[in-house]
């Protein structure tokens, strides 16, 4: 049913129900009864054309009760007076000969009839549609009733800036979190941010601190309002979660400095005696083996531990230099890989190369550091579980930051799974994640089944500290 045929049946509705209960509707409908007597009366005594009333009283009299129920009352009103006239009316039709004047009053009993339900019909129309208006007006008053009263008790700060980026409107909080003259200001001057492009595009997610010493996440909403449409900013307090975060970063910082300085004095008790006896021990059994007198086959025997005692010094010293590869320290980044690809490509006899665009100064000690066991990390992986056949390191060294990038040709794996690829792939990637994180980059990682993996860090030449860390 379209909306015309709804409102067809709830006119019809209303005109079958006639306000019965209204004292004033039974005046008008006595009204009726008069003008019908009287005009009933006038046509006996008179008859014919004789008379003070040659035509009798004139039907279209009906006319005033009939518009006045319509008015009063719609269509309900003017239909029922309508059609109570015609009844009352059929005495006067009936008389004999043409003393009720049967042509001229039902020419005018089709006026009235048309008055009763056209004029009603359009009486009853704009008051269904005056009715809607008044019940959409009610609804939104009580919508935004309800929104202002949301918006004065929401506890987060709330500013309705217009195109311009003026406050035009705060709430309680926002008030009490600026201090000030908040309505009429420009919002970047609220906000500590003077001067910042981009409004109000790259607004959302920042986080900033406020007068009220407290930091907030900034949420932006688009009112719609035609041609002033205004923008909603709403100011999520996010001090506790920042702090939650900086702990976690400073942990996270504390947990690999701590691994760090495991590494660094393992390395450097290896080297400084295991190795050494080792060493003494080969040299021992070297001449030992060429002491005169010794028998042919304990001479033999000899040799075999010396060479056994060489191979576990060059194990020691392998392990050592993974741990804390003396070449980062003295010469940096770019020696520590080229060192360490070398030594992957002889290990494992795989095509291990290094490209490396741009050059520049050192970097800080612990991005060189975190930079080198990323790749250290994904290379271990990729020679582990990867079954890979060829790896290439990539270093991009710019003004700013420095990208390393490992990509191979293993057997893959999907991201979204990564456990699935094996415990050691999973751990793996979460510890260069951890790291780059707490030296304020990021970590990407793209595979798939069968075609390889590319690890990309991107990393700021001098590191990050846990504030700038939790912006945005």
């Amino acid at each position: 049913m379209t909306s015309g045929d709804g409102e067809a049946g709830r006119i019809l509705r209303r005109a079958l129900r006639p306000p019965l209960g209204d004292v004033n509707f039974w005046v008008v409908q006595g009204m009726v009864v008069v003008l019908a007597g009287l005009h009933l009366l006038v046509d006996i005594e008179t008859g014919g054309d004789k008379g003070a009333f040659p035509g009798g009283i004139p039907v279209a009299l009906l006319i005033i009760p009939v518009g006045y129920a319509a008015l009063r009352y719609g269509l309900a009103g003017s239909a029922a007076t309508g059609i109570w006239a015609m009844v009352l009316w059929l005495p006067d039709l009936l008389l004999p000969g043409d003393r009720g004047h049967i042509g001229a009053d039902l020419i005018d009993l089709g006026l009235v009839a048309a008055v009763a339900f056209f004029f009603g019909e359009r009486i009853e129309a704009e008051r269904l549609a005056h009715a809607r208006e008044e019940r959409a007006t009610a609804e939104r008053l009580e919508v935004e009733a309800g929104y202002r009263q949301l918006f004065e008790t929401n506890r987060a700060p709330i500013l309705v800036v217009d195109r311009a980026g003026i406050a035009r409107n705060a709430n309680p909080a926002a008030l009490a979190a600026l201090g000030g003259t908040v309505l009429g200001a420009g919002v970047d001057d609220l906000l500590g941010v003077a001067g910042s492009p981009g409004w109000p595009d790259r607004w959302t997610g920042r986080v900033l601190r406020l007068p009220d010493g407290r930091d907030y996440r900034v949420r932006l909403a688009v009112l719609p309002g035609g041609g002033t449409a205004s923008t909603q900013v709403v100011l999520e307090d996010v001090t506790e979660e920042r702090a939650e975060g900086r702990r976690a970063v400073r942990t996270a910082a504390l947990v690999v400095a701590t691994e760090e300085e495991q590494r660094r004095r393992l390395a450097r008790e290896l080297h400084d005696e295991p190795l050494q006896l080792f060493v003494h021990l080969a040299r021992r059994l070297e001449a030992l083996g060429e002491a005169d007198g010794v028998p042919p086959a304990v001479a033999d025997g000899l040799r075999q531990a010396r060479s056994q005692a060489v191979d576990a010094a060059g194990r020691l010293r392998n392990l050592a230099r993974d741990l804390r590869p003396p070449a980062l320290d003295r010469l940096g980044l770019v020696p520590a890989l080229s060192s360490f690809m070398a030594d992957v490509e002889e290990e494992s006899g795989l095509v291990a190369v290094l490209e490396v665009n741009g050059s520049g100064d050192r970097l800080a000690p612990d991005v060189e550091l975190g930079a080198f066991r990323i790749v250290q990390e994904a290379v271990r992986t990729a020679v582990r579980h990867a079954r890979a056949r060829a790896v290439t390191v990539g270093v991009d060294l710019e003004s700013r930051s420095v990208r390393v990038s490992v990509a191979d040709d293993g057997r893959g794996f999907d991201p979204a799974r990564p456990a699935a690829a094996g415990n050691g792939t999973h751990f793996g990637l979460l510890g260069m994640a951890e790291r780059a994180r707490v030296l304020g980059g990021s970590l990407d990682v793209r595979s798939a089944p069968g075609e390889g993996t590319v690890v990309a860090a991107t990393l700021p030449c001098h590191g990050a500290d846990a504030e700038a860390l939790l912006e945005g």
